[in-house]
């Protein structure tokens, strides 16, 4: 769209979300990598029983295949084969939000229906496509809303999500009017841990408001959900955009300026926590051309009521957050760090979560069978599943040779605030190293670092099972095993009867559908159990 045109969003009662100039000033510069996996072989007769099409709502009946969607580019399905479509949750420009029930569970979600004859150009096509790829890529992460299924049909696309019946954050923050600062603290803590979460796997937010942070249920303890990244992108270390969105009251000035990257999440949050201190916005005017002044001239007021009760440290922070040059703006970590966010003034016991270095321990932990079998699933993963993994793939190899070093690895988890010893970073190399050449190659970065949730899907277990089991008996042997692994390049020398015997519940020396299912899913999803003190109000 030409620079005279905007698209401006509105919730009743909300700031605008802002979009003008939309075209991405991405270049696909990306190294010639594509998913050679190794597909498993559909069986001739399946000797355990298959998936159940109830699970899924599919018919078992053959049919004609289904027409290739215009926006996700792949077969047309209908939603509502699987889901019941009930009331009205939401409305924005682009999307209505309908509460919808799975015929078979009984289980509740949100359903975002977006009507194609409102995507008018490529650009508008490519946002939903986009959307639909960073929320496969962020899924997993306790504190982001989880998309269980995209759908698209003749009119519509349909993002299935987890269902936040706790409202918006926004509401809680009217209803309080401001927070105390070990609330606020405790808020911002998660706030911040999410953008931490999102910038280490390559996507920035763009639209980080009040408003889009759901609150899973309606306790006062309820965790909260980071939600809406329809105006999100991916991005590489150094890459630069200029298309003007978000909403108008938390836009950092570059992006006003067109020329900016990551840190304009924090700008947004340190706007957020200027509000929840002191109830007001720190920039503001009667029209948007006056708040865009406002932010571009960068005054902050710490004069006014509340703020000379509020405390030195809060103050500090907030300035460091709203500093009008990104450059010397703290990072997601940096924030995590500052002695007013910590609990208690010191630092946490345990190191900040990053998605990709625990998906990396995790599979590092792993015997040789499970990786094989990850191998087999990642080959199942479609394209818009895996393309954040791909983007961050490409983002590590920094020469574009198809393979990460031992020295790109370290290279790529620092620059993501992640400090590790040689040794550390050895040992996570050799983990996702599969086949020992001493690198790591794209097939065995996404086999590495793909969220562990997709062994719960029964068609991928199924499929990989099928992979290991070449005669169809219903068992894997010792014999098919081995083969396996030496097909992948992955024995590593260990008596296989030994890595059988871990699986083999009942001892007959070989492996059964049930016996597989239970080694896959043991250990999953979370590889952090205990319950996170910052998931909470305080």
């Amino acid at each position: 769209m030409g620079n005279c045109c905007s698209h401006i969003c509105t919730n009743e009662g909300h700031p605008e979300t802002i979009k003008r100039d939309h075209h991405s000033s991405q270049e696909s510069n990306s190294a010639n990598v594509h998913n050679g996996h190794a597909k498993a072989k559909a069986p001739a007769k399946p000797a355990t029983p298959s998936p159940s099409s109830a699970a899924t709502g599919a018919s078992s009946k053959p049919s004609k295949p289904a027409p290739i969607g215009t926006v996700l580019g792949r077969p047309m399905e209908d939603v509502r084969s699987t889901y019941n479509i009930g009331k009205e949750l939401g409305r924005g420009q682009f999307g209505v939000t309908h509460l919808c029930t799975h015929k078979v569970t009984g289980e509740q979600f949100a359903c975002k229906t977006i009507a194609k004859r409102k995507l008018v150009n490529k650009e508008d096509i490519e946002d939903v496509r986009r959307e639909v790829q960073i929320m496969h890529h962020l899924t997993g992460q306790p504190n982001i809303v989880e998309l269980k299924g995209a759908y698209e049909d003749k009119h519509s696309v349909h993002l299935v999500m987890e269902l936040c019946a706790g409202g918006e954050l926004f509401d809680r923050i009217i209803a309080k009017g401001h927070y105390t600062e070990r609330a606020a603290a405790s808020l911002l803590r998660t706030i911040v841990q999410i953008v931490h979460t999102c910038h280490s796997m390559g996507v920035i937010h763009r639209d980080l408001k009040p408003e889009n942070f759901l609150l899973l249920n309606k306790n006062e303890d309820s965790p909260l959900k980071a939600t809406d990244f329809g105006l999100s992108v991916f991005y590489k270390q150094g890459e630069v955009f200029k298309d003007i969105v978000g909403s108008a009251y938390y836009i950092a000035p570059e992006v006003l300026k067109r020329r900016y990257g990551p840190e304009v999440d924090i700008w947004s949050v340190g706007v957020m926590l200027y509000i929840l201190l002191s109830g007001v916005p720190p920039f503001w005017a009667e029209s948007e051309h006056g708040i865009f002044n406002a932010i571009l001239r960068g005054h902050v007021d710490f004069t006014s009521d509340p703020w000379p009760s509020i405390s030195p440290g809060a103050k500090d922070l907030v300035r460091k957050m709203l500093n009008s040059d990104p450059k010397q703006r703290l990072a997601a970590f940096q924030v995590l760090n500052h002695p007013w966010i910590k609990e208690d003034g010191e630092a946490p016991d345990t190191p900040l979560d990053n998605a990709v270095l625990n998906r990396l321990k995790q599979f590092k932990a792993m015997n040789q069978f499970k990786k094989v079998a990850l191998r087999v699933i990642a080959g199942c993963l479609s394209e818009e599943e895996i393309m954040g993994l791909k983007q961050m793939f490409e983002a590590m190899d920094t020469d574009n040779s198809g393979t990460i070093t031992l020295e790109e690895l370290k290279q790529g988890l620092a620059k993501q605030g992640t400090r590790l010893s040689e040794l550390e970073v050895k040992q996570l190399m050799e983990a996702a190293d599969a086949d020992g050449n001493g690198t790591i190659d794209y097939d065995e970065f996404i086999t590495a670092t793909m969220h562990m949730n997709r062994m719960d899907r029964e068609e991928h277990l199924y499929t990989a099972f099928q992979h290991f089991d070449k005669d169809n008996s219903g068992f894997i042997t010792t014999e098919e095993l081995e083969q396996a692994l030496r097909e992948f390049g992955m024995h590593d020398g260990r008596d296989i009867k030994e890595i059988i015997s871990e699986v083999d519940a009942d001892n007959d020396g070989r492996i059964n559908y049930d016996e597989f299912v239970a080694m896959m899913r043991k250990g999953n999803p979370d590889g952090n159990p205990k319950k996170r003190r910052d998931d909470v109000f305080v």
